[in-house]
């Protein structure tokens, strides 16, 4: 019995233990960032000089380095990132970076997944690569930092700092053209699609049977006759209003189509429509 007392408590200290949180000896950095209407997420680990030589030293120059410590640095973009002429499309990226004195060398890299730099380094996996000039500070940064610089609804800077050593990345990201691009969406009306979705809630929801029955024709007018689906909800739209002559004639058509797309399922549940409706 003592035993087993015994080996509880030691389950229970170990166990006490195990829930004890430690800092680490770099923190962990988070940037989130909204240019345009472009989101940008970077995570970071940021160690500290801690009196020591950084670059050269603790960061050998003219070598692939992590761009901070611990797991991968990762940024994340909800679209395209542009750095001269090249473009980073919307993803999830660890970023890596080879300094040197005059210049560095920023790498964004598809595997996300490595513990500092990669164990064999794959150019097939770097997403984009640019280089900027290094700029020497007066004062210090004591601990790595990443920043974004310079906003507005077009540009940004991607900023690396740590000793006296900063490094700024230019990007533009594409507001313009993506509101330009949203707004003749709007302005040229809904898709067949939109009018489609429409009145098909508008008639599962019996909301306003008629409204929908004017949204489905007019996808139906867009998209052709080929569109069985939307053909199928006409017809039942109709029958609901009790128009079954113009429920049938609309079957008949989206039988042709089904038939036509080899689909069985809405084939046999037209048949059985039309069939059921002759009698009302």
């Amino acid at each position: 019995m003592k035993k087993i007392i015994i080996s509880i408590t030691l389950f229970f200290s170990i166990s006490g233990y195990s829930q004890i949180q430690f800092p680490k000896a770099s923190p962990q950095g988070k940037i989130e960032q909204r240019i345009g209407i472009t989101d940008i997420i970077v995570s970071y680990s940021r160690p500290s000089m801690n009196g020591r030589v950084i670059f050269g030293n603790v960061v050998p120059m003219d070598k692939i380095w992590r761009t901070g410590a611990n797991e991968n640095t990762i940024i994340k973009t909800s679209d395209d990132l542009i750095f001269g002429k090249d473009t980073l499309k919307r993803g999830v990226y660890s970023i890596y970076t080879k300094p040197s004195k005059e210049t560095w060398d920023l790498y964004f890299y598809n595997d996300t997944l490595n513990w500092g730099e990669p164990r064999i380094w794959d150019d097939s996996k770097v997403a984009l690569k640019t280089q900027s000039n290094v700029k020497l500070l007066n004062d210090s940064y004591e601990f790595f930092t990443i920043d974004l610089q310079q906003l507005n609804v077009n540009n940004g800077q991607l900023v690396l700092a740590w000793e006296k050593t900063k490094v700024i990345f230019p990007f533009q990201v594409n507001t313009s053209k993506k509101v330009t691009k949203s707004i003749d969406k709007l302005m040229a009306g809904p898709t067949a699609g939109e009018y489609y979705n429409a009145g098909s809630y508008y008639f599962k929801e019996k909301i306003d049977l008629k409204k929908a029955l004017e949204w489905v024709s007019k996808a139906i007018d867009m998209q052709g006759e080929d569109a069985y689906w939307m053909l199928r909800t006409k017809s039942l739209i109709q029958a609901e209003l009790g128009d079954f002559k113009g429920a049938i004639d609309t079957a008949k058509k989206a039988l042709i189509a089904s038939e036509k797309a080899k689909n069985q399922a809405y084939i046999d549940i037209n048949k059985s429509s039309i069939e059921e409706w002759k009698n009302k």
